[in-house]
């Protein structure tokens, strides 16, 4: 479901591979979509990790509640990737996703001790928020 959705998007968002030739008869300057659109690859691919993970829980030990908290948080943070690519200051879903990710398989691998899955699963949430926290800090661009 991932991948068809990240192609997609890359599909809409890349129009400049349909667009190089400014001669054709068929392209007369417009656009679908702003060409200075930057996919977030990070995020996608930690949305497909969180999501992936759920399926790997539910296969191995037939957790269900493995499986639909795997697909529910990992469909919130390809949301939140997809918001970021359309635009790079609209980090909240991403953040408070990979927030809650951090706090409730951080607490699992305290308990536990165990590094798969809370223990990756809390490194990368937390890596996710240290990016998210990075793009807070970053000064906005002067627009000239």
């Amino acid at each position: 479901m991932f991948p068809l959705v990240l192609l997609v998007h890359l599909f809409i968002s890349n129009n400049s591979l349909l667009y190089e030739d400014t001669d054709s008869f068929f392209n007369n300057g417009s656009s679908f979509a702003p060409n200075n659109m930057s996919v977030d690859w990070i995020g996608y691919g930690y949305a497909t990790l969180v999501a992936s993970g759920g399926v790997v829980g539910y296969v191995k030990a037939g957790s269900v509640p493995s499986l639909a908290a795997g697909l529910l948080f990992g469909g919130l943070a390809g949301f939140g990737a997809y918001q970021i690519s359309n635009d790079p200051k609209n980090i909240w879903v991403s953040l408070a996703t990979s927030g809650a990710l951090s706090a409730v398989m951080g607490k699992r691998f305290y308990g536990s001790r165990k590094f798969m899955p809370a223990g990756l699963m809390a490194g990368a949430s937390l890596l996710m928020v240290g990016k998210l926290g990075l793009t807070l800090l970053q000064k906005p661009a002067a627009s000239s």
